[in-house]
């Protein structure tokens, strides 16, 4: 079968999908990513096709926190929407039987599938449906809600996410010849398969038919991969040292965050291994290395504790680690992931990255690193999700036969 994933945004929206594909390219498919141009050499390096869909959210993220005025803002963000539609519509006329799509995009993938004749699935990287047991990644007001208002959250971050993309899939179901006042929402999507531990948020009770939580799809490592001669030899050179990245967030703010951290590490006395991100983040003294992209799988597990901005990728990471962490969330369905991991006992408090100081996440990473009842909890919760097979539930509903 020729599966192609759909999906758009940072890193951590693309890396997943190259573990579930290998996985589908390992049992016979043919597998195609669709993906913004920055993460071609990653689809690529993975060993699977890939198919270009415009757009630089890097940025785009730098040029909205530039906007003079909320109407450049939204010309910005419409710009970038429209491209995305093209992208999807035209990977999809590339050859498909089957449709994978992350959330974002998944009102553009039902259109190219209701056009093309092609059956699509919902594979899902954060919860994605209304219910009244928590409220949705990127709620506002979450504290106190009870079961209505959790539910009403929810229900107002699917109407806005659907928003974000309604004048572009009109603007494409048009171009498709498709009636424009149908419904290509994401809720219309079935199955959804969401790529997250049970352990970690248990399936709802009161979520729709066929919307499962199928487990982690662990990012393949790039063929070949190697890890660089400098991160070795520093790993052997001490103690292990403290993990610390914001992934896809802060950019533009590199030069503050790099001093904070360097204050942070030296007020806790640890090594640090920085990422550098798309921040630009860096770190200065004999016990700090600032790297690039290194697979989270093979340095979080020789790492002492791990300090990010609680991404979905990240987090999943982290846990499958058994490592401690010190969630920093930034927006969107960070703050839901850094809960959980607080919730699990995993990590202390999160510190919200608007109010992050040097002394604040220097004490953070202190009370993380020393407490073992942390590393205790992070150890057996990886050992309970390593009997999961997230990709394992997607590929069995796949080669049923019951695509669509």
């Amino acid at each position: 079968m020729r599966i192609l994933i759909i999906t758009a945004g940072s890193r951590g929206d693309v890396a997943p999908f190259t573990g579930l594909g290998r996985r589908l390219l390992d049992v016979g498919h043919q597998v195609a990513v669709a993906a913004h141009p920055s993460f071609a050499a990653l689809v690529a390096g993975c060993g699977l096709d890939y198919r270009p869909v415009p757009g630089d959210p890097q940025g785009l993220i730098r040029d909205l926190s530039r906007a003079a005025s909320r109407e450049e803002a939204q010309a910005r963000t419409r710009a970038y929407t429209d491209g995305l539609a093209d992208g999807v519509a035209e990977a999809a006329a590339g050859g498909a039987d089957l449709l994978l799509t992350a959330f974002g995009p998944s009102p553009l993938s039902l259109t190219a599938g209701e056009a093309l004749n092609i059956p699509v699935i919902g594979t899902y990287l954060a919860p994605s449906f209304a219910t009244g047991q928590f409220p949705l990644p990127n709620a506002r007001d979450t504290d106190g809600l009870g079961p209505e208002g959790n539910l009403a959250a929810g229900r107002e971050v699917l109407r806005h996410a659907d928003g974000v993309l309604a004048g572009s899939v009109t603007r494409l179901r048009t171009r498709l010849g498709l009636p424009a006042d149908a419904s290509s929402a994401p809720m219309d999507i079935r199955p959804v398969f969401h790529g997250f531990s049970p352990l970690v948020v248990p399936r709802p009770e009161d979520w729709p038919p066929r919307v499962e939580v199928a487990g982690y799809w662990w990012p393949a490592r790039p063929d070949g991969w190697q890890p660089p001669a400098e991160l070795v030899d520093f790993l052997r050179s001490g103690p292990s040292p403290v993990f610390i990245g914001f992934g896809s967030m802060a950019v533009g703010q590199g030069e503050r965050l790099s001093e904070l951290v360097t204050t942070a590490v030296e007020r806790a006395g640890v090594r640090a291994v920085v990422q550098a991100g798309w921040a630009d983040l860096n770190g200065c003294g004999d016990d700090v290395l600032a790297i690039g992209d290194v697979p989270h799988d093979w340095l979080f597990p020789r790492s002492a504790a791990v300090v990010h901005h609680a991404g979905a990728g990240t987090t999943a990471a982290g846990l499958r680690a058994g490592v401690p962490a010190v969630p920093v969330p930034v927006m969107a369905d960070q703050p839901f992931w850094a809960s959980r991991l607080h919730s699990l006992g995993v990590a202390p408090r999160p510190l919200p990255f608007q109010k992050l100081t040097a002394e604040a996440l220097g004490d953070a990473i202190t009370a993380c690193s020393s407490d073992p009842a942390y590393r205790r909890r992070a150890a057996e919760l990886a050992q309970r999700i390593a009997t999961e097979d997230g990709a394992a539930t997607v590929l069995a509903h796949i080669d049923s036969g019951d695509a669509g």
